[in-house]
């Protein structure tokens, strides 16, 4: 072997190459959200198509095979070493699969969707962004058949493996199935119970943008971020993005409700704290990476909806709300304040949903992208179909698209077969939330006192060190005793929003 290293050796340092390729990528993602100028778009979609061909055809290198085989053969390799080799492989079946070309007109053409993304949404004018759209969808079509015919899953299996390894449809349709037929029941007693206690009392602001910034950075580290390896930001959409070693965050303000933010930060930090607790060892190998994005929605959704909106919790919360704001009066008690954050409704915008209604957002794009996928359905006619899903699943209807099929970014930067994987993420929160409480028998309080160190670590141990050695429902076995499911996040809904 060259350099006189073993085969396995020369895995690692290759992928260690590949990794730092797609860590300044990120880099490059996070600018383009938060910093980048209008007019440097189209040279900035040309660097990241650049170093998306340069990362591909690294991942597709014929040596790849051969070392592959050569580690393969021998027997001094450790359980890690053995997992980072089912991971390298998974990706190079993955690699060799595509063409080069068409990994870089994907992201090319992402890239420009993502950006006429931004006016469109704001002009609420789907007609705007259909003709590259139309590009992203023809590419993502051609992508599905390659990857299915290498790997024999369905079309749409073999795009949720790129999100959720080892996810199947089967699998997700029996839990949505489940939950659908849950929710009708479930949410007209929430609602009417809603009634009964009567409406929470609205916080007027304005709440200027630098104090929920300070509040929100304040959140951030008593739940254990880590700013010497991060930063918080503003963008359109939401997101957590960068490296594990330098984790960047955003969130969207309004000066008129903190609460939506603050609870964004909250959500961002999970993922953040996820990305700052995986394995150090194992940096920039395959094996070293997040397992998949049900375990990573599983740990943003773990902070905020398990522990940032949990009764406990905001009443450690609430005098730094009213130190912040400057808060008074009964608005600010701590039972109109859980209120706030516990309020359900049949709403428009997924970001902004309660966590007993948002599944259905989620499964109204999991359908919706099938159809797409299949040719089943036409693409100029989503604005119709998304307007008809949601009044089918929520008995409500956007008024244009901006509050429609425009208000994700997910699908127009190419990202076909993620929506799953929030929900099935919050599945698994309740799950390990349940674990946790088990764990921690004094978890509860712990919340209350803003201790959160106890709690962390035990995620540290469950989740984040695991990292990809283990799959999800492997990783979630030995924490919870059961592969992924619904009922744990029947009951925990129950409890919250019926006290049963």
């Amino acid at each position: 072997m060259g350099d006189g290293m073993s085969a396995y050796e020369q895995l690692e340092r290759h992928y260690s190459e590949i990794n730092a390729l797609d860590e300044a990528a990120s880099i490059l993602h996070w600018d383009n959200s938060v910093m980048l100028p209008r007019g440097a778009q189209e040279n900035r979609a040309e660097q990241l198509a650049v170093l998306a061909r340069l990362s591909h055809d690294r991942r597709q290198d014929p040596r790849v095979g051969d070392w592959l085989a050569a580690a393969r053969a021998g027997s001094d390799l450790g359980d890690w070493q053995h997992a980072n080799l089912h991971e390298i492989e998974r990706g190079y079946r993955q690699a060799t699969a595509l063409p080069g070309d068409l990994v870089e007109a994907k992201t090319l053409a992402a890239s420009k969707c993502e950006a006429i993304w931004r006016d469109a949404r704001e002009q609420a004018d789907f007609s705007a962004i259909l003709p590259v759209f139309q590009e992203i969808w023809n590419i993502t079509r051609q992508e599905a058949a390659i990857l299915s015919e290498a790997s024999g899953l369905s079309h749409y299996d073999a795009l949720l493996d790129l999100y959720e390894p080892d996810g199947r449809s089967a699998d997700i349709d029996a839990i949505f199935t489940d939950y659908s037929a849950f929710l009708p029941d479930f949410l007209e007693k929430v609602l009417s119970r809603q009634t009964v206690a009567g409406n929470a009392q609205a916080l007027t602001g304005p709440f200027g943008v630098a104090d929920q910034r300070a509040l929100g950075e304040k959140v951030m580290g008593l739940l254990g971020f880590e700013f010497a390896n991060g930063r918080l930001d503003v963008s359109a959409h939401p997101f957590c993005g960068g490296t594990p070693d330098d984790v960047r965050m955003t969130t969207r303000y309004d000066e008129s409700d903190f609460t939506s933010a603050l609870m964004g930060v909250i959500h961002e930090t999970g993922h953040g704290l996820y990305e700052q607790g995986l394995p150090k060892d194992w940096r920039r190998q395959p094996v070293g990476k997040a397992r998949g994005m049900v375990m990573h929605e599983s740990q943003s959704l773990f902070m905020e909806m398990q522990v940032g909106r949990s009764p406990a919790f905001l009443s450690f919360l609430r005098p730094h709300l009213l130190e912040a704001f400057d808060g008074s009066g009964p608005g600010w008690d701590l039972a109109n304040l859980q209120k706030i954050y516990a309020k359900v409704s049949r709403g428009l915008i997924r970001v902004e949903a309660d966590e007993v209604t948002y599944p259905a957002h989620v499964i109204l794009r999991y359908r919706l992208e099938q159809a797409l996928l299949a040719d089943d359905l036409p693409l100029a006619d989503l604005p119709d179909a998304w307007r008809q899903g949601m009044q089918e699943l929520l008995g409500v209807e956007p008024p244009h698209d901006g509050l429609g099929c425009l208000q994700d970014i997910h699908w127009y930067m190419g990202a076909i077969g993620y929506f799953p994987t929030y929900s099935l993420g919050a599945m698994a929160a309740a799950q390990l939330a349940a674990a946790a409480r088990q764990a921690l028998p004094d978890f509860d309080a712990l919340l209350s006192r803003g201790e959160l160190a106890p709690v962390l670590s035990w995620l540290r141990q469950a989740v984040h060190g695991k990292a990809s050695s283990l799959s999800t429902n492997e990783i979630l076995r030995q924490a919870t005793g059961k592969p992924l499911g619904v009922d744990a996040f029947k009951a925990h809904l129950k409890q919250r929003y019926l006290g049963e």
